[in-house]
């Protein structure tokens, strides 16, 4: 019997126990969780993205570049053989066309030995040669006729709605100088740069009302009724 009691008596205290255990436990936890509370919250501060050597990583900023008003057109590219001494020089020959569709226009032609080279000194060529068109309305003032070599453009004014009548090197240069009704014949020699030049010089010879206007002594609409 004593020994029973004995046992009991020892259960109970190791219950006592737990029960202690668990009851400082949780004041302990309650105790961490209110000094928690209490800390102030640190604010996340954006990480830094580093690369692999520990040195910050540069963010590209890509800026748009202003496009440009003139636009190239590539007329033709052809392959020149020059013989010279000892053999042959071969190279490449580009006509380009450069305009703002805004009145002004330029037919560039250069040659180098390689075609990207060839086609930049044709651009800058063209920019150097730049002519004005007078334009009247979405059509030229009157008709003319252009030569260069052995070829002849003739050009007439239209109607709106016409739209350009023309063909290869001669509708990308009227095209380019903003001239959007016209009725155009290609005459005589049929290269591009012969084309090219002849609509060249028949619109350089163009004459604007204004100036007849004012060389006969008339007003713009007196000369226009």
């Amino acid at each position: 019997m004593d020994l029973e009691n004995k046992d009991e008596m020892n259960v109970e205290a190791a219950a006592d126990n737990v029960v202690e255990d668990t009851e400082n436990k949780s004041t302990e936890t309650a105790q961490a969780e209110e000094v928690v509370e209490e800390l102030p919250v640190e604010e996340e501060r954006p990480s830094k993205r580093r690369s692999r050597g520990g040195k910050k990583q540069k963010i590209e900023t890509t800026e748009e570049k202003p496009q440009s008003e003139w636009v190239e057109r590539v007329v033709q590219i052809s392959r020149v053989t020059k013989v010279v001494k000892g053999g042959k020089k071969l190279s490449f020959r580009a006509i380009v066309i450069v305009g703002n569709k805004k009145g002004q226009v330029g037919v560039g032609c250069a040659k180098a030995a390689e075609v990207i080279i060839a086609i930049q000194k044709a651009i800058a060529d063209g920019r150097k040669n730049l002519i004005t068109v007078p334009i009247f309305k979405t059509t030229i003032p009157h008709p003319i006729t252009g030569r260069s070599g052995a070829g002849a453009v003739m050009l007439k004014p239209a109607s709106q709605g016409t739209g350009i009548i023309a063909g290869g090197a001669v509708r990308l240069v009227l095209e380019l100088a903003g001239i959007e009704n016209i009725l155009s014949k290609s005459l005589g020699s049929k290269s591009p740069l012969n084309a090219a030049n002849a609509t060249l010089d028949a619109l350089q010879k163009l004459t604007p009302f204004s100036e007849v206007a004012s060389k006969r002594g008339l007003t713009m609409a007196e000369l226009l009724n």
